[in-house]
């Protein structure tokens, strides 16, 4: 991370939210980050669509499907409950509930919040490569596959 003045790091002043348009929990999450009022401008990008691929061309780009990824422009990566602690970190709302799920005592709180969400998408997402007859991956929107 480029350092600033003094060697101390940059701040972060703009993050990209990569996120599965194919489920409807993630969608929703998304009209609702829209509507905050945001300290820290976010980009909602669908994971693995030929933007993101533009934007980051060195990311694992199947592994954001996996896994909710953030990016800062200074080209920090988040994933997982780091992912969704610095998405509430953005917003002005919910600034001081990042700054408590980031602690030891609410690392787990935010854990379990990933785990949650990531088994209502395993139940409500469309399956990838199923009956398709071809066995291969994803079509995301904005993909052009």
């Amino acid at each position: 991370m480029p350092d600033g003045p003094g060697g101390r790091p940059l701040p972060v002043e703009r993050l990209t939210v990569l996120y599965d348009a194919r489920c409807p929990l993630c969608r929703h999450l998304r009209r609702w980050l829209m509507k905050q009022r945001q300290l820290v401008p976010l980009d909602l990008v669908p994971a693995a669509s030929e933007e993101a691929r533009r934007r980051f061309p060195g990311l694992d780009h199947a592994g954001t499907l996996d896994e909710i990824t953030v990016v800062g422009d200074r080209g920090q990566i988040y994933r997982s409950a780091s992912a969704w602690i610095v998405c509430l970190w953005a917003l002005a709302e919910h600034r001081p509930g990042a700054h408590r799920l980031a602690t030891p005592a609410g690392r787990p709180f935010a854990r379990a919040a990933v785990l949650a969400a990531a088994k209502y998408r395993s139940l409500t997402a469309p399956p990838c490569g199923d009956g398709d007859g071809e066995g291969g991956g994803c079509t995301v929107p904005g993909s052009g596959g």
